[in-house]
């Protein structure tokens, strides 16, 4: 009986960038644009070995957290000059190596395509594994018009030309084949094929149409901005369970509070909690949950609050995110299974740390774009409530949950 065919995605991801630096670990939807790809190639069914290609140790360290195999890029193969099918060469050559046997088909899936899914990986693998294709690549349907100048040298004497029309018609759009723009997101090639061609475009090419509207490419920090703000809209909802997490960390004001502080007439400053918020704080601490108050203010209600809730708490903290590294440190948590809820610009640090970085629902509008989940409760209106319920369901049981083992800080020789 013959081995399953084994289908390799590979995902270069180098860490120089000119247009967008540090383009690969950017967060689209809270999510670094390594780690969505990583997570399109394994969501889908025919792939069975997904490969990062990274000269770049943080963007290594994001992809094997994500579930990647790393392959360590030489200097050869880092610069600006190196192109993708070079990458995707080295690749099949480090997984032969690790797994014994060449890969069947080979996938190069570029990160920079942040609303790739996990049906166009499928899609293109299927066609060379399947149906018989060499190559396939993922593409968009276009009944558009295209022109372009003509070729005479003196600007004002060019007359445009049709593309792919005649100007003198202008056919209905029922009435025209569509063409096909390629994404750029998903490539798929016999691997026999690619290596003895070199390139990603040989012998029969097929090609697989996906949704207009997830193409964008991000090649500056305007294709950047707009797929932060299209990711709500097209990223499926996407709330953590018990199973991602181990630990909360929690923002005070307009998280806990809903951001308003009332001056009595002696100068002195209060808040206004919500109970329910108390009540999942609880039953998260039952469950066995790490759990963190953070804080930048220095108001000493923020510490009344934590003894209120028996929950530790760091506040008056001008490196939010400094401190944060350091308890995960501390405590032994890894920063990729925690969730930290926040509202506000200050937050951004700390949101770009963990795994979970969650917005409030009336958070600032850059909080709710580097957020990977949104509350639709209020800060200060049941949105730690929610959270809870994310975690251990609506009724907050965390008898359904095993607890965590309890974790004592580290000593410094376990640093």
């Amino acid at each position: 009986m013959s081995a399953p065919r084994t289908v390799l995605a590979v995902i270069p991801a180098r860490g120089g960038s000119k247009g967008v630096p540090g383009k690969n670990l950017a967060p689209v939807g809270g999510v670094p644009l390594v780690a969505r790809a990583v997570r399109a190639c394994l969501g889908a069914r025919r792939v069975t070995h997904v490969a990062v290609s990274t000269d770049d140790p943080d963007i290594a360290a994001v992809a094997a957290g994500a579930g990647a195999e790393v392959v360590h890029r030489p200097d050869g193969l880092a610069g600006d000059t190196a192109t993708s099918e070079a990458a995707v060469l080295h690749a099949l050559d480090a997984h032969a190596s690790r797994h014994g046997r060449p890969a069947d088909v080979v996938l190069l899936v570029q990160c920079t395509s942040p609303f790739l899914t996990s049906g166009d990986v499928d899609g293109v693998t299927a066609e060379v594994l399947d149906h018989g294709a060499d190559t396939a690549l993922t593409v968009a349907p276009s009944h558009g018009f295209l022109w372009r100048h003509g070729a005479p040298a003196d600007p004002a004497a060019r007359d445009a030309v049709g593309v792919n029309h005649d100007k003198a018609h202008r056919p209905r759009r029922q009435d025209r084949s569509p063409e096909y723009l390629e994404t750029g997101a998903a490539y798929a090639m016999d691997a026999a094929g690619f290596r003895a061609r070199g390139h990603r475009f040989f012998g029969r090419t097929a090609l697989v149409p996906t949704d207009p509207a997830r193409v964008l490419e991000i090649d500056d920090p305007h294709d950047l901005a707009r797929a932060r703000a299209l990711a709500p809209l097209l990223d499926p909802v996407d709330t953590p369970t018990r199973a991602d997490v181990d630990a909360v960390v929690l923002d005070f004001d307009g998280t806990q509070t809903d951001d308003r502080v009332l001056i009595d007439s002696d100068g002195r400053e209060l808040v206004a909690v919500h109970r329910g918020d108390g009540l999942g704080v609880a039953a998260l601490r039952r469950a066995g949950l790490h759990l963190l108050i953070l804080s930048t203010e220095k108001n000493p209600v923020v510490a009344a609050r934590a003894r209120k809730l028996h929950v530790p708490v760091l506040h008056g903290i001008d490196r939010k995110d400094a401190a944060l590294k350091h308890w995960c440190e501390e405590y032994g948590v890894d920063p990729q299974r925690v969730l930290y809820a926040g509202n506000d610009v200050n937050d951004l640090p700390c949101l770009g740390l963990v795994g979970w970085p969650v917005a409030v629902a009336d958070a600032h509008a850059a909080v709710r774009a580097a957020a990977r989940a949104v509350t639709t409760a209020r800060g200060g209106a049941g949105a730690v409530r929610e959270i809870a319920a994310w975690l251990l369901g609506p009724g907050l049981d965390p008898t359904a949950h095993p607890p965590l083992p309890a974790t004592r800080p580290r000593s410094p020789q376990g640093k």
